[in-house]
């Protein structure tokens, strides 16, 4: 967007420049006069090195390196060129490798930042002041690591590829330098494009929610293998039907009939178990699973008198496979652990009475379905 100035006469719309045209150098004016002046481009933040770069590749050098109030190192990128090069995947790797950085070792850091630069301020004190803290918190202390890109326009590849990031919870901002020639004045709009201000927020409510549900999805996955474990465990003293199967994190835990596409499965809810029979011998035989299922439905007394009750008899029409169940309803994963031993024997009887209902039936399936 063009700027303008406003006269009692006119409105008069300033010249865009470029940096280059106006001789201002990328390390020696940009970022000398950024890292004094780091709100500009990086409000709330506290400068802690300048062409950080202590790792093997001495080449490789963070522009600016930060920290925020939220105790995030902030990897700060400079370009003057139009298009912003390729500084987003540069970031990225910057920011991978500074992630591991600990209290005391940015201590020492910013301790040698501020000899370089002549201050006497103590680095320690410092960066306490500012996190507000009265001592060190390594557990608080750099769980994320922000990047910040400071360019005078961003290219439409750079963009789509930050908006993707961003939306797989990294937290990177694009802020915009746009250069004006004033009359021999050299003024500078500076604007955060990605995201938006306005949405700034919003978004990062998106990523507290999808960080918490990752987190939930991977506390639900270890209980998930906790009780397949158990389960697993004490069905080994009643069948082998399971026994070469491992515990994952998943819902269910399955195993072959012995007939290609026909399978026994434990599933686990929230709140109940089941049992099924599964047939889906793949989408070039959906028809051929239909047929499997009536054949045994035409057995459906005979197989419900041998397991002991009524199942659940699901044709599934319009989808690829068939499904033969029978649910518990005593608890779940939801239910206390000490609940859980009775769940899984509940489980474990159902499976073993169902699969000895069905294993006549499935050898005699074997002779007209290879």
């Amino acid at each position: 967007m063009p700027i303008y100035e406003i006269t009692r006469s006119a409105i008069r719309k300033l010249t865009e420049t470029k940096f280059s045209a106006a001789g201002v150098k990328e390390r020696s004016d940009l970022q000398r006069l950024l890292r004094t002046h780091i709100e500009v481009i990086s409000p709330d933040t506290l400068v802690i090195s300048e062409e950080f770069g202590e790792w093997d590749d001495s080449r490789r050098r963070v522009d600016l390196l930060g920290l925020d109030r939220d105790a995030n190192l902030v990897v700060i990128e400079l370009k003057r060129t139009e298009d912003g090069g390729h500084m987003e995947l540069q970031a990225i790797r910057y920011a991978a490798m500074v992630s591991a950085l600990t209290f005391e070792k940015v201590v020492d850091v910013f301790s040698a930042y501020l000899r370089r630069i002549d201050s006497s301020d103590d680095a320690r004190d410092k960066i306490l002041e500012f996190l507000g803290w009265e001592d060190p918190d390594e557990d608080g202390f750099a769980r994320n690591v922000r990047i910040v890109l400071a360019s005078a326009e961003f290219s439409k590849e750079l963009t789509t590829a930050v908006i993707w990031l961003n939306e797989q919870g990294l937290d990177i901002r694009c802020v915009r330098m746009q250069p004006y020639d004033d009359g021999g004045r050299l003024l500078v709009d500076v604007q955060q494009v990605i995201p938006l201000p306005e949405a700034a927020a919003y978004q990062v409510q998106v990523r507290e929610k999808e960080q918490r549900g990752r987190l939930e999805r991977a506390e639900r996955y270890g209980i998930s293998k906790r009780f397949w474990q158990g389960l697993l465990a004490r069905a080994a003293n009643r069948t082998s039907l399971h026994s070469h199967i491992s515990a994952g994190e998943s819902s269910w835990v399955g195993t072959s009939s012995g007939m290609r596409g026909l399978v026994f499965n434990y599933v686990i809810g929230q709140h109940d178990g089941r049992v099924e029979f599964y047939i889906d011998r793949g989408a070039m035989e959906a028809e051929a699973n239909k047929r499997i299922f009536d054949r045994l439905l035409g057995h459906k007394q005979e197989i419900e008198n041998t397991f002991g009750g009524e199942l659940s008899w699901q044709r599934l029409d319009g989808k690829q496979g068939c499904r033969i169940a029978h649910t518990e309803t005593i608890g779940g994963l939801k239910s206390e652990e000490a609940q859980w031993p009775e769940i899984q024997d509940r489980m474990i009887d159902k499976m073993v009475r169902l699969e000895q209902a069905l294993r006549p039936y499935i050898t005699a399936l074997k002779s007209d379905f290879t």
